[in-house]
């Protein structure tokens, strides 16, 4: 059974005549008398009654043309969907975001793209950064803007930096440190600690602490950013996050330094597989995007850990850069 078939058999059952559903169908009635009849023979009877001026639907025409109808309403649909899809128009994008990361930070970019591009449809995953790159690789989302996980980097993902974020300590305004322009490790010793469990730096900070005889006693974890940020200014520690995330009005981030640290935010997709129109659009668009306070990564070049060493140059704790697997 063709899709032509179908459509002839549909511009008949409506007009009941031959030469009329030709014409509408723009093709000569020879060629769509033949494609009935091929029709006929296939489904095993004539679905039509052929009396000179009285053409009309059999029985067999009668049963099938509602079904044959829905065949041909949902192939004109799929192709229309196809259309729209090569145009961004109703095209759905499943966009991973590191759960870390400030919404406030992308308000500017979707915009942008909603704004050129209205027919996008962008479905937000919430996620750590390990489960963003799992959820990419299983076909699971489309894109995923996060800062890697220190592992060597799977090669199979594509990194494009979009801005780098500086680590702040985060106290309640009554607090010593509010009155700093900044915070210098050492200084944290014996302070109480608030731990963001999803923060990509656990697992890296604890060391370089340790090695300058720093100990931070951890009194509260949370997943949940609001909850950290409502003990903090509670004034039952300090937290440990970008300044976008410090969001409360009784709370202060100060950067930190001797070592500080900094992240690189990037947009991920998988290497080699094919995207849709709307993906390109999201890259093109984030490629150019003005980000708030960006940083070009060129600068932070020495500010990466030495492979040589495990020391870190400039006193920066820098995560997120592209790395080679061995």
């Amino acid at each position: 059974m063709e899709m032509h078939q179908i459509r002839y058999f549909l511009a008949v059952a409506d007009l009941l005549n031959f030469t009329r559903a030709a014409e509408r169908c723009n093709v000569a009635q020879p060629s769509l008398t033949r494609a009935i009849k091929m029709l006929e023979e296939e489904l095993g009877g004539e679905l039509f009654h052929r009396e000179r001026a009285n053409t009309h639907l059999s029985e067999l025409g009668q049963m099938l043309m509602p079904h044959l109808q829905q065949v041909f309403d949902e192939a004109q649909a799929a192709s229309n969907a196809a259309k729209n899809f090569g145009k961004l128009a109703m095209t759905p994008m499943k966009l991973g975001v590191m759960c870390t990361i400030a919404p406030s930070q992308f308000t500017g970019l979707l915009g942008s793209l909603r704004q050129r591009h209205p027919g996008i449809n962008i479905e937000i995953v919430d996620s750590s950064a390990r489960m963003l790159s799992d959820a990419l690789l299983a076909g699971d989302l489309d894109v995923a803007i996060y800062c890697p996980p220190p592992e060597p980097t799977v090669v199979r993902l594509n990194h494009v930096p979009l801005f780098v974020e500086h680590m702040s300590i985060v106290v309640a305004s009554t607090h010593r440190f509010a009155s700093q322009p900044q915070v210098c490790v050492k200084d944290l010793n014996g302070e109480n600690y608030l731990n963001r469990i999803n923060c990509e730096f656990n697992g890296v900070a604890k060391p370089f602490f340790e090695a300058q005889g720093v100990s931070c006693p951890t009194v509260f974890r949370s997943e949940r950013d609001d909850w950290l940020l409502e003990m903090i200014a509670a004034g039952a520690g300090f937290g440990f996050m970008p300044e976008s995330l410090a969001k409360h009005p009784a709370v202060v981030a100060r950067r930190l330094v001797d070592p500080g640290f900094s992240r690189q935010v990037n947009l991920t997709t998988v290497r080699g597989r094919p995207h849709s129109p709307a993906i390109g659009a999201l890259v093109r668009e984030a490629i150019k995007h003005a980000w708030p306070g960006q940083t070009p990564p060129a600068t932070l070049k020495d500010e990466a850990p030495s492979p040589q060493t495990g020391t870190v140059a400039s006193k920066v704790v820098y995560l997120g850069r592209e790395q080679k697997v061995s």
